[in-house]
């Protein structure tokens, strides 16, 4: 009985000691008493021992108190407090005081107005903290800029959560206190924080479906001028691409897999409400959070899109306060991540001379290092300024920028221009209107790069371009290869061409929102998007072989999109005692179009009119104008039972032009539900047990991303007739009609659980999901006395399975601040049936194709020769020949390798201390394989071009032992498309490292101004691989779902260096 009764004491008490100091000295001002005795307790060394429960019965205390004693310290500390104390031995027992327990019990049972302030850890107030009465959602308040807030008619038996955005949320006993101090402490999101979700947003806890979340934090933490570099590692089950190293190249997301064969595989990314066509014009400073909705229970509120799941952006609106004017601002500086070693000058002679290729060498003196050429230090610059601030009624959000960023390649850059307004605005009691406004204007210097070999890009050239040349010839034209004239050096590409992009886009909505009951609103939005960019290149008539040989070249291509959406909807939200009810339904309508002309002169008299009119002979002149039309019926119903049973049903009707009129609609429907077993009786006595939820969902999906009018049978120029004796050019069918044809369908299972412990500082998702595609779209052969080869059908299926594991820890809390969060993913792709065909993809010039897309494999599959070697004889390369016959043909083809990696991971590591932190993110790639197809070129010893230095291990004498074959002029056969360029693409990158110094409180109140924080990053900072070319980070053939993981020239990734800046005034 005693021991239970100890137990019972430890457990409902707090008790702390320390080392043993006499004198205290104390000045606060409304200070909290648990503030108090905790530092009374440091000072003294004293243990204490009291209730909490008896601390929401007091009131802020305000004291100043120099070397006194213990006792003088507790007696000023606890006057006019219904408390007394007695000190035994080195104890300090608090305890009620018995004579006031009357008047203890009339505050405990009269209402208050509840008064307090929130702030963070180091005690910065927090601005938009919710304060609510639990059970009661209706009553809810903000805290201001002061952190502070005040929650009316409270009875002191209550209880009160206070959350934040990214912080421990807490549950307090009303009590009778006033002024009362709340600290939030760091979490990567709190249970009770809103994710926004399609056409919503809902509680963390109350999430059903798979989803992944940004916060505005992790933005900050790495600086970027494309959000979606910012996503690369941070989401299990997202894989993120960087096609090219140029400057704004984008990114290639794809989730939980490739999902078509022939179809768009991106996911739709949806900017506060609306979708957007590019993520090019987003500016990552003006973002608030990203949710990607990854499985088809989340994803199929979007019907026909959301197949290959969906990105939602939300940018940040304006608050309730005075104006903030935010400057964001950095520099750096970039360069390639390695070089080549290629053959110099007297290396060069030698392999010609061994090639049979006869010049006068002696004419030509250079020894020239092409990538020391073309590769450059390049320097970046990016200036963000935004105002945010508002009233009850008026709140805004406006931004402006520039950012101008060079690339590697020399004569490569690219500026932009952005401009955002976000305004919200209150009319009476029930009507809420706003606008989301984004311009944006891009110039970009454009440079050739990953066009493969023969007149390809310029990386090819200056791994492939004679060393003995200069840059130029005395007549101020670019040189070229001596052997070969018709091939100049890769500075023709860089500097004798203007290969000029602009863009203009403006992107927006307009929304009105009635609250038509507390519990019903009506919201209707109408969003658009237009964009017209405008392509002008220019070859030089003097100074590069193929501008001379068609005496100068032009193009000028214009396009114009335009997309128009309006949606209607209503949301009804009740709660009933323990039931929670939100029911959400409304009509969608959009409509996009396209126009486009382009035009290619040659002929130009001179180069001092470098436009299209200028060329007196047109190549070519072609238009064309396309549109499309989508409607939908949209509905959702979420239902929670006591915080622990929770369900979500989905249920998206869409209806699109691109298919037949006997297959225009198509019915999406999901469902999910969740068991939140913390909440149960049989586990709330879990003491380290902070959330534990099982989810599963299940959902159907569409994918309507092909081209306008593919059911239609469709003409094509290009055919020739005999007509009175005279051949004239006229038109003819291309495809057949398929008025059968529909909507490509993925339906997805997805078993998911999120644990979280210690107080939510271990925190933990696993989820397991497979994807099944079905009625895939491609070519199927049809019967050629139908005049066709092929005509495009529903035919076949494709299936991803996997798995994915996100961990987030706080390792470290109190002045030294420690976060871990860790990711990995694994997903396994399988082409299931394709009626019997076999496709090959990734074609590479004067060659085959590399890969296949086969019944049973992945998408991503090498397929070629399985090479064996050189033969020590001959020096040729041998190849396995399976059918004995001496023949080596497609019989003799197999597979050789695989693209995807058996999984992807990311780790980042967040460490503060005072006012100095450090952000660390590794990111990886396992298992994958790469195909080299650039070492075709450069260790191909059959022409006139340079090589890489590995051949001068090449094979020379009978006898010798070597992995290089021999040079044998004009003969490809030892570069075939082989298991010999197959290459381990693994890689462990530090993918960002930050650290950053933000200046106290105090100091930048003497500035005049509220924050100030500087920081240093490294980008692509370290790499480990055995890969042996630029970065194994390669996408020959991005945008190709059957093909990935080839190397073929790509415009390498780069490392760069980065000082900048945040101020708040």
């Amino acid at each position: 009985m005693k021991m239970t009764t100890l137990l019972l004491l430890i457990t409902v008490m707090t008790v702390s000691a320390a080392s043993y100091a006499q004198k205290i000295t104390l000045k606060e001002d409304k200070a909290s008493l648990d503030i108090i005795l905790r530092k009374i307790r440091i000072q003294s060394g004293y243990d204490f021992v009291y209730s909490d429960d008896i601390l929401r019965v007091t009131t802020p205390v305000s004291l100043e108190v120099n070397n006194v004693s213990v006792e003088e310290a507790l007696k000023q500390s606890l006057k006019n407090q219904p408390l007394i104390y007695h000190i035994e031995d080195r104890s300090v027992i608090i305890k009620v005081d018995e004579q006031k327990v009357e008047t203890i019990t009339r505050l405990i049972n009269s209402n208050i107005d509840l008064r307090g302030r929130v702030t963070d850890e180091d005690g910065n107030p927090l601005l938009g903290a919710t304060v609510t009465l639990k059970g009661n959602p209706a009553k809810t308040t903000l805290t201001n800029m002061q952190g502070e807030f005040v929650l009316p008619d409270i009875d002191p038996a209550n209880e009160i959560i206070i959350s934040y955005i990214g912080k421990i949320s807490q549950t307090i006993t009303a009590g009778t206190r006033q002024n009362i101090v709340i600290v939030l402490h760091a979490e990567a999101m709190g249970l009770n924080e809103v994710v926004v979700v399609g056409y919503g947003a809902q509680r963390k806890k109350d999430l059903t479906g798979a989803v992944s979340i940004v916060t505005s934090k992790d933005l900050e933490d790495r600086p970027a001028t494309n959000f979606g570099y910012s996503l690369e590692g941070k989401a299990a089950g997202v894989e993120v691409q960087r096609p090219s190293g140029k400057p704004q190249a984008g990114v290639s997301i794809r989730v939980r897999g490739t999902t078509s064969i022939t179809a768009n595989s991106e996911p739709i990314y949806i900017v506060d409400g609306v979708q957007s066509a590019t993520t090019y014009d987003i500016n990552p400073t003006d973002i608030e959070s990203i949710t990607i909705l990854k499985d088809a229970s989340s994803s199929a509120i979007y019907g026909a899109a959301g197949a290959n799941g969906v990105v939602l952006i939300t940018t940040k609106r304006g608050k309730n306060q005075k104006p903030v004017l935010t400057l964001s601002a950095y520099g750096g500086v970039s360069n390639v991540l390695k070089k080549l070693d290629v053959l110099d000058r007297g290396q060069y002679i030698d392999l010609m001379t061994e090639l049979n290729e006869v010049a006068d060498w002696t004419k030509y003196k250079a020894n020239t290092n092409w990538q020391d050429v073309i590769f450059r230090d390049a320097y970046a610059q990016n200036y963000q300024l935004s105002l945010n601030g508002g009233s009850d009624n008026t709140q805004y959000y406006i931004s402006g920028g520039w950012i101008k960023e060079d690339g590697v390649v020399r004569n490569n850059s690219v500026n932009r221009y952005n401009f955002k307004v976000n305004l919200d605005q209150k009319v009476g009691k029930i009507v809420k209107v706003g606008t989301s406004v984004l311009f944006s204007r891009w110039f970009d210097r454009n440079i050739d790069d990953n066009k493969g070999s023969g007149r390809g890009g310029v990386i090819m050239n200056l791994l492939t371009s004679s060393p003995v040349i200069d840059i130029f010839n005395p007549d101020g034209s670019f040189t070229a290869n001596p052997l070969r004239l018709s091939f100049n050096n890769p500075a023709a590409y860089t500097d004798g061409a203007v290969n000029g992009y602009n863009n203009s886009r403006f992107f927006g909505n307009l929304y009105a929102e009635v609250n038509i009951l507390s519990s019903l609103k009506a919201k209707s939005l109408f969003g658009y998007d237009y964009a017209t960019d405008r392509y002008n290149y220019f070859l030089d008539p003097f100074k590069t072989d193929f501008g001379r040989v068609n005496n100068g070249l032009a193009n000028l291509n214009m396009n114009q999109n335009a997309y128009w959406l309006n949606e209607n909807t209503l949301t009804y939200k009740k709660f009933i005692g323990k039931h929670s009810i939100e029911a959400f339904g409304g009509f969608s309508m959009s409509r996009s179009s396209y126009e486009g002309s382009a035009i290619e002169t040659k002929n130009f008299s001179s180069s001092t009119v470098t436009t299209v009119n200028g060329g007196s002979i047109i190549n070519s002149a072609t238009g064309s104008r396309t549109a499309r039309t989508n409607q939908a019926i949209i509905g959702r119903v979420n239902y929670a039972f006591d915080d622990k049973y929770l369900f979500t049903g989905n249920f998206r009707a869409d209806a699109s032009s691109v298919f037949g009129p006997d297959n225009r609609w198509g019915y999406f429907p999901s469902f999910s539900v969740g068991w939140r077993l913390s909440q149960e009786n049989f586990l709330k006595d879990v003491s380290f047990l902070s959330d534990l939820k099982i989810r599963y969902g299940w959902g159907k999906v569409g994918n309507d991303r092909i081209a306008p009018y593919s059911y239609f049978g469709q003409v094509g120029v290009g055919y020739n007739y005999v007509l009175g004796g005279n051949l004239s050019s006229g038109t003819g069918p291309n495809t057949p009609e398929n008025r059968d044809l529909k909507w490509e369908t993925t339906i997805q299972n997805n078993l998911g659980i999120d644990i979280s412990l210690f107080n939510s500082r271990v925190n933990l998702s696993v989820d397991a999901y497979k994807k099944q595609t079905r009625d895939l779209l491609f070519d199927k052969p049809v019967a050629l006395s139908s005049g066709f080869s092929g005509a495009l059908q529903n035919v076949g299926n494709l299936q991803n399975k996997g798995i994915e594991f996100a961990l987030n820890t706080k390792n470290l809390v109190n002045d030294l601040k420690w976060e871990t969060s860790l990711n990995l993913s694994i997903n396994r792709n399988k082409v299931g049936y394709i009626a019997d065909q076999v496709l090959p993809v990734g074609a590479i010039y004067q060659r085959e194709e590399a890969a296949i897309i086969k019944e049973g494999y992945p998408l991503g599959t090498f397929f070629g020769y399985v090479a064996k070697g050189v033969d020590p004889q001959t020096g040729m390369e041998q190849y396995e020949d399976f059918d004995n016959n001496g023949i080596l043909n497609n019989d003799d083809k197999r597979v050789i390798g695989n693209a995807n990696p058996k999984f992807t991971y990311g780790i980042t590591n967040f460490l503060s201390y005072k006012n100095f932190n450090i952000n660390i993110f590794f990111q990886g790639v396992q298992g994958n394989q790469i195909f080299n197809a650039t070492r075709i070129e450069t260790e191909g010893l059959n022409d006139f071009r340079n090589q890489s230095s590995a051949v001068l291990n090449r094979w020379t004498t009978p006898g010798q032992i070597t992995n290089i074959p021999k040079a044998v002029a004009d003969d490809v056969s030892n570069t075939r498309i082989s298991s010999r360029f197959i290459e381990n693409g693994s890689y462990l990158r530090l993918k960002s490292l930050t650290l950053g110094y933000s200046f106290s409180p105090t100091i930048v109140k003497k500035l005049g101004i509220q924050k100030l924080g500087l920081y240093v990053t490294g980008e692509n900072v370290f790499t480990s691989s055995k890969y042996s070319g630029f970065d194994p980070e390669v996408s020959a053939f991005a945008g190709q779902n059957g093909v990935s993981g080839i190397d073929y020239g790509t415009y390498p990734q780069v490392r760069a260096f980065i000082v900048g800046l945040n101020v708040s005034l």
